[in-house]
C-alpha cells in the first residue's frame, strides 16, 4: 500500500513539471497559426523525438519529462477532441 501512494505522489510531482496540452494551448501564437488536434500529445511526442522543428512550431517548452506526460496528454487531448475539432474546423 505504501509503494502506491509513493508511486502516485512521483507521479504527480512530475506531473508539476507542467502538462504540454495546457501550455500547447496556451502558447504565445496567432490563433490562426495554432495547433488544436492532440496538440499536447504533438508536442510531447515531438520532445520524444528529439524534432526540434515541430518544436518551434508549439512555441513552447515541452515538458521535462514527456514520456511520463504522454498518457495524460492524450486522455485530455481525446477529451478536448470534439472542441479542438470544432476550433480547427472555424477558425
Amino acid at each position: 500500500m505504501p509503494f502506491k501512494k509513493i508511486v502516485y505522489a512521483a507521479i504527480c510531482i512530475i506531473e508539476l513539471s507542467g502538462c504540454a496540452t495546457f501550455k500547447s494551448l496556451d502558447a504565445n501564437v496567432p490563433l490562426y497559426e495554432r495547433v488544436f488536434v492532440y496538440s499536447g500529445t504533438r508536442l510531447d511526442w515531438a520532445a520524444l523525438e528529439g524534432d526540434d522543428v515541430a518544436i518551434r512550431k508549439f512555441n513552447t517548452e515541452p515538458p521535462s519529462y514527456p514520456f511520463v506526460d504522454l498518457p495524460f496528454c492524450f486522455a485530455l487531448d481525446s477529451l478536448f477532441f470534439p472542441l479542438a475539432v470544432s476550433a480547427e474546423i472555424f477558425h
